[in-house]
């Protein structure tokens, strides 16, 4: 199987990982901007090749894994190149303005709007890491677009990595994904840039910082290159959980101003939740 890396970091990277792995038979192919992380790349084996959009025509599957911004631009002229038998799908964090895109070029059936849920804050093909996917979940788009033979080639993989397969509309996976990720990213941002302004007139700050904080501000390490297009293309969905983030904030500090630390326990023991859904537990309906 030719397999050609559209995007040559850590989510396209750790694909290609995997699949030399389970098919070791495979050849990879890696095309980027970037002439440094081709040769990182390279010298990492994460790739066998380096290559361009000229050789896409052999390719039996397409992984494109760069900033959703330029997967607009991107994605059709990748899809004009390939061959009729050839499977492209991506990880971008965003889906409806992707598969808007798409939905009327000629080879929409060649194309998988997918989205892996998994990834760390580092980037590159350095950042790239075998058996990333597995026990994750990859959000599929409009599948009854793709061609079956095509979208079984991509599924076979997917299955083969360990992932967990969930399936919804373009713009139901925006609305939940600005909840659970965008937001996410947003918090720890802000979180860095709070401590950050407090430390220059505080210089020992992060010698008190604790794991807690670590891990909270851990995301605030991610590339806004790769975000900055993301909040834009999820913008409306974004500003509604911010909405309600700040709300729960406010409301939260009122409680502390007012000394009313019974409903801060309330608010932290209903919080505490959260852990039986990510433990996969339903929660228990009043």
């Amino acid at each position: 199987m030719n397999v050609f890396i559209v995007g040559v970091g850590l989510i396209g990277g750790s694909f290609a990982k995997d699949i030399k792995r389970l098919r070791p038979e495979s050849k990879i192919y890696g095309i980027d901007t970037s002439a440094s992380h081709i040769k990182e790349a390279l010298d990492l084996g994460v790739i066998d090749l380096e290559s361009s959009y000229a050789d896409l025509a052999l390719a039996d599957m397409v992984i494109v894994s760069i900033p959703v911004d330029v997967m607009i631009t991107e994605l059709p002229k990748i899809l004009d190149a390939v061959n009729d038998n050839c499977v492209v799908f991506d990880g971008g964090s965003t889906k409806s303005l992707i598969c808007k895109t798409l939905d009327a070029h000629p080879k929409r059936r060649n194309y998988l709007a997918a989205h892996p849920i998994a990834g760390t804050e580092h980037s590159g093909p350095r950042a790239a890491i075998e058996n990333l996917y597995v026990g994750k979940t990859n959000i599929i788009c409009e599948v009854e677009k793709t061609a079956f033979k095509l979208q079984e080639r991509a599924l076979e993989l997917f299955q083969e990595i360990g992932m967990r397969i969930r399936y919804m509309n373009p713009e139901a996976h925006d609305k939940h994904i600005a909840y659970v990720s965008h937001l996410s990213h947003i918090s720890s941002f802000m979180l860095g840039k709070t401590v950050i302004d407090k430390e220059r007139n505080e210089r020992d700050i992060f010698d008190m910082a604790g794991s807690g904080f670590e891990s909270t501000v851990r995301l605030a390490k991610s590339s806004p290159a790769m975000w900055t297009p993301i909040f834009e293309q999820n913008k409306e969905n974004v500003v509604e959980t911010l909405t309600e983030y700040i709300q729960n904030l406010q409301e939260f500090k009122q409680l502390l101003e007012k000394g009313d630390y019974k409903g801060i326990f309330n608010e932290m023991n209903d919080t505490n939740k959260i852990k039986e859904i990510l433990n996969g537990i339903p929660l228990n309906k009043k």
